[in-house]
């Protein structure tokens, strides 16, 4: 069977999820322009290094250039973003990620948007940074997580 080109009927999701559930995994596409792609490929490598890999590909097909708001088009299981959103490779990296968990929570046919599920979201981002610190060598990215939860923890006290 092959993955279905577009995820928006019940039938296309369930088929969707059993592919990936049966070990189907996407081939990740970056369009958009050379500086993007490599902005795009400096964050697969963090992802890759904290062990997501495997679960961005099943989830996601495609990461693209745009002019816009980055947004998950779940229909797509692809990722519209900009440029500005993939400048920090380790912001970039978690919410790439992040989006990947929205997509695999779509899926599964659980809320993944509002309230509710931009909390659960942050969560799991919050729970790939301290993940990709973990097991990451390099110093200066691991302070950049440290860096980045601690905000994380500050906005979430407010």
């Amino acid at each position: 069977m092959e993955f279905p080109e577009k995820i928006y009927t019940h039938e296309e999701i369930r088929l969707a999820r059993s592919l990936i559930e049966g070990g189907y995994r996407h081939r990740l596409r970056i369009v958009g322009s050379k500086a993007f792609k490599e902005m795009v490929r400096e964050a697969l490598k963090l992802i890759k290094r904290a062990g997501y890999y495997d679960f961005v590909r099943a989830n996601l097909r495609m990461i693209k250039e745009i002019d816009g708001f980055s947004q998950l088009r779940e229909a797509e299981a692809t990722l519209w973003t900009n440029t500005y959103a993939m400048r920090d490779p380790v912001d970039a990296a978690s919410f790439i990620f992040q989006k990947a968990w929205q997509m695999s929570e779509y899926l599964m046919e659980r809320r993944h948007y509002g309230h509710i599920g931009e909390t659960l979201a942050i969560n799991m981002r919050v729970r790939f940074l301290k993940r990709l610190r973990d097991r990451v060598r390099d110093p200066e990215v691991r302070a950049e997580c440290e860096r980045k939860l601690r905000l994380w923890d500050e906005s979430m006290l407010l």
